[in-house]
């Protein structure tokens, strides 16, 4: 005679399923086993467990890695979201499987160390200890049970790490954007050269549609309105072309229905590609990396003296301004402003920027606040001024 299973087991397919009332709660889930008494073990704990909650108030054990899940499905429309995932994949081999209230300062060093060890940035791992910390802040404070219950009696205290190893920002002079174009493919060509000319960040130029496209009554030129949902600070942006990224965008019009930039007929995801790299590999540029390409624009901008608030606008920032809805006689001001580092040499304002060891110096001489030179004739006078002064060359 076979073994009576206990009620509220049933079996479909070759797994045994739960659906069962415990002291008032409806309990239906998988058991996770085909043999009946690893599942009758199973329906035995989860039925002890809310006898504990229920009467005594004790939580149930939780891993991080369910608290993680619930997490990302919670935060779909997230503009980081790939980046959550990224980091949440690193960290789980460390803490996936820990109870939730096991997981601290102490049980985050083996995932420290070896981001160290890997050579990866303070900063790299201060983001995966930031996601820790909310998703546990989220367990201690937000998230309930069916019981009332918190997942998390408490948060722990998680502590940053310093970021004194922080990488410094990195603007392109004319003559490196000339030597790594020429490195480029021509799809991811026209794409850096948008980012360099708009600012713009990776994911505002690849997911760049032409349904954003608004024509102006200014020279029947046009911009583009990014919706909140695809910008990092959730704000509409407004993307104002000069005359060098009208002409990208006139170069890619026709070629697909919905997207600026595609590759092969397809969407591309990111810009850090293995053409990128190799390009500026090629070159003797391995470190600038595509947000470099946003910081240019926006040195570029204040060479040529474009004020603080227009260069806020235009590089999409975030501040108490409606930043989408301006006059034609505003919208035309920040195209002319946008207008004025088209181009290089004599004909408008460059960088002129003291390097050292291959990254950039922003300190001069008796000015530490100085971080950049309009290449004028008063900057030339500058420069010659300096040379005795034993300072790093001048590109």
């Amino acid at each position: 005679m076979g073994k009576i299973r206990s009620p509220g087991l049933f079996k479909r397919g070759k797994t045994w399923h739960i659906d069962k009332q415990v002291d008032g709660c409806r309990l239906r889930e998988s058991t996770g086993a085909s043999d009946l008494f690893e599942a009758e073990r199973y329906l035995a704990k989860r039925t002890e467990e809310i006898r504990q909650a229920t009467v005594y108030g004790v939580r149930p054990v939780r891993v991080f890695r369910e608290a993680a899940t619930k997490f990302l499905s919670e935060n779909q429309s997230k503009a980081s979201l790939r980046d959550d995932v990224y980091a949440l994949r690193v960290l789980d081999p460390f803490i996936g499987k820990l109870p939730l209230k096991a997981v601290h300062m102490g049980s985050l060093q083996a995932y420290i160390e070896a981001r160290k060890k890997d050579g990866v940035k303070n900063r790299t791992i201060n983001y995966g200890l930031q996601v820790t910390r909310r998703i546990l802040n989220l367990a201690a404070g937000l998230w309930l049970d069916e019981h009332g219950l918190t997942w998390l009696d408490a948060a722990p205290k998680i502590v940053l790490l310093s970021e004194k190893d922080k990488r410094k920002p990195y603007p392109i002079s004319w003559d490196e954007q000339g030597r790594l174009f020429k490195e480029l493919p021509p799809y991811l060509q026209q794409m850096v050269l948008f980012a360099v000319n708009t600012g713009c960040r990776d994911q505002e130029v690849c997911k760049l549609r032409w349904e954003w496209e608004i024509r102006t009554n200014i020279d029947n030129r046009f911009v583009f309105i990014i919706p909140g949902i695809h910008i990092k600070n959730r704000e509409d942006r407004l993307v104002v072309l000069n005359d060098i990224a009208m002409k990208v965008v006139e170069e890619r019009r026709g070629i697909h229905s919905e997207y600026v930039f595609t590759y092969e007929g397809k969407p591309i995801t990111h810009m850090c590609t293995s053409a990128w790299r190799r390009a500026r590999e090629r070159v003797g540029l391995d470190h600038v990396r595509i947000h470099d390409l946003r910081h240019t624009f926006g040195r570029r901008l204040r060479a040529a003296g474009v004020s603080l608030e227009d260069r806020e606008d235009l590089l999409g920032h975030k501040s108490g301004r409606m930043t989408t809805h301006y006059s034609a006689v505003e919208v035309k001001r920040l195209m002319e402003a946008a207008n004025k580092i088209c181009t290089a040499g004599d004909e408008s304002p460059t960088l002129l920027i003291l390097r050292q060891n291959g990254y950039t110096d922003f300190k001069l001489h008796n000015s530490p606040g100085a971080d950049f030179v309009a290449r004028s004739t008063f900057a030339k006078e500058e420069e010659a001024r300096l040379q005795p002064h034993n300072f790093p060359t001048v590109s």
